[in-house]
């Protein structure tokens, strides 16, 4: 082999990175997919986790809630009330002759600013 022949296959630097650099590229473009890609699966995986956890906690308030619910209602039971009433308060119906009932009153006559003229209060009692 001669010289020349050997200087023919000698392949440059530049021309090595030229056909290199595609390929590189592609693999970081690759890489760079595939990261982005776990670090999203990993950010759903995450939010799954503290919809899961809220939801459960979401559970439990709401039961409370209906415990507290029910625990309100039982102690505004009227006979509950009317026991406490009774025993630690000393209290009791009132006497008949001690009610003062509002409607048994007559009501009291309208009073008029001119005579033959109503109102705006009569008019509205009228209705």
């Amino acid at each position: 082999m001669s010289r020349n022949s050997v200087k023919g296959r000698r392949v440059s630097l530049g021309a090595v990175l030229g056909q290199m650099l595609p390929v590189v590229l592609c693999f970081g473009l690759l890489g760079a997919v595939g990261i982005l890609h776990v670090a999203s699966r990993s950010q759903v995986v995450d939010a799954a986790y503290r919809l899961s956890a809220l939801e459960a906690e979401s559970r439990a308030l709401s039961l409370a809630n209906d415990r507290l619910k029910l625990e309100l209602a039982t102690l505004k039971r009227p006979s509950r009330l009317e026991a406490l009433a009774r025993g630690q308060l000393g209290m009791g119906p009132a006497d008949a002759s001690v009610v003062d009932s509002v409607a048994a009153r007559p009501a009291p006559a309208p009073v008029h600013a001119a005579e033959g003229r109503r109102t705006l209060a009569d008019r509205r009692s009228l209705r």
